[in-house]
């Protein structure tokens, strides 16, 4: 199989959101909606993390908004916008392994220094989400499964009730893309998971990797106007 953009920033996109939950006291930092919800077990468990939970939201906003209006600008100006900003992403999450790995382990996700890496990760991620739905709008989901598992399952139901055969090519290679999405974001879930169990916030090394084999890879066929 070629390696591609989306399949990397959906590998990377699971292993950071697993690596934030284990090491930042349940914070998710791809799937911020998810907070609502260990914000709530947060304050009726009385375990900490709750202005982690709360700031998260805000700051993923902020940062789509931002991130929105710097592509218009870039790609105004001729410029790679996605490599770009893909770039700020890679740069973001150097940051917030080189917070992980010097401050933690974090047993307070409140402290000042492991809501700063929750927040450095929670960006970085917010890019990646921006990115897709600018420059990636075709290509499945690579930081959400719900609505790609959904498509999976519709486009199976519909192959299985039977389709013209002029439709089954664009079926197939839709549910192809998004089961290798939904594969490869529960791959970095687990790896991430065992990463954590064998090396502790050293395992945070890891997303800068991926984030550099995705600049690296051929995405100017992704670049379109902002």
């Amino acid at each position: 199989m070629k390696l591609t953009l989306p399949p990397v920033l959906s590998l990377n996109a699971g292993y950071v959101d697993t690596a934030g939950f284990l090491a930042l006291q349940g914070l998710f930092t791809a799937h911020v909606t998810g907070n609502f919800v260990t914000l709530g077990a947060a304050l009726v468990l009385g375990t900490t993390g709750v202005i982690a939970k709360l700031s998260a939201l805000p700051l993923f906003c902020l940062v789509v908004l931002l991130t929105r209006l710097a592509s218009r600008g870039l790609s105004g100006r001729r410029l790679p916008a996605l490599r770009l900003l893909l770039g700020l992403k890679l740069l973001l999450l150097v940051l917030g392994a080189t917070m992980a790995i010097h401050f933690g382990p974090f047993t307070d996700g409140d402290a000042r220094t492991a809501l700063a890496t929750g927040m450095a990760l929670v960006a970085a991620m917010a890019i990646q989400n921006a990115v897709h739905r600018i420059h990636l709008g075709s290509a499945p989901a690579t930081t959400l499964m719900t609505g790609s598992t959904t498509q999976i399952m519709i486009d199976l139901a519909d192959l299985a009730a039977g389709l013209p055969i002029e439709k089954r090519p664009l079926i197939l290679g839709r549910l192809q893309r998004a089961a290798i999405s939904v594969g490869v974001f529960a791959i970095g879930c687990a790896a991430a998971a065992l990463a954590y169990a064998e090396w502790g916030v050293w395992c945070f090394f890891v997303p800068p990797l991926l984030a550099s084999v995705a600049l690296v890879l051929r995405i100017e066929e992704y670049e379109k106007p902002a």
